[in-house]
């Protein structure tokens, strides 16, 4: 459970970094600390991310860390991540900490089979940008892209957020 909520915590961390990561590389005034944190941040996207120019977002005449599908990828796992906390903040109000076991005991086998088709059926719109544009040489516009890639985040952080 604790792992899960680092993921989910760290997905929100994380987009909010990527245009303040932008920001921060835009500012030839800034202090070296400001720098560090736009390199460490640059740094990771390069280990995810082809961090193409021309297939990413820019922002303050800097593009972001990682390119357009990536970003809509995280923007996908970040929304659901916050909306999984916010659910889950309610659903405790309501219940008052009172666990269902019975719930999580007689669903985790159909659990994991909806998660699977539902990662499969949110790979399809980025599986799409891909096809197109390996089989025809032309690339969609970022905005394209980076909504193709929204249902996969989202679906990996579900699935990632719905394990009990």
């Amino acid at each position: 459970m604790l792992l899960q909520r680092a993921f989910l915590a760290g997905s929100a961390l994380w987009v909010a970094a990527l245009p303040l990561a932008a920001f921060a590389a835009s500012r030839p005034s800034a202090p070296s600390i400001v720098y560090a944190f736009a390199l460490s941040v640059y740094a990771i996207g390069h280990v995810v991310c082809h961090q193409l120019p021309v297939r990413s977002f820019h922002l303050w005449s800097a593009s972001l860390p990682v390119c357009a599908r990536c970003t809509g990828i995280y923007l996908g796992a970040a929304a659901t991540a916050i909306a999984i906390a916010v659910a889950r903040r309610r659903r405790l109000a309501e219940a008052r900490l009172v666990r269902r076991s019975a719930k999580r005991e007689g669903g985790s086998a159909k659990a994991g089979g909806r998660a699977r088709l539902m990662l499969l059926v949110a790979f399809v719109p980025t599986a799409a940008t891909l096809l197109f544009e390996w089989s025809t040489g032309v690339m969609p516009a970022n905005w394209i892209r980076a909504l193709a890639g929204l249902p996969l985040g989202a679906a990996v952080a579900w699935a990632i957020g719905m394990v009990n």
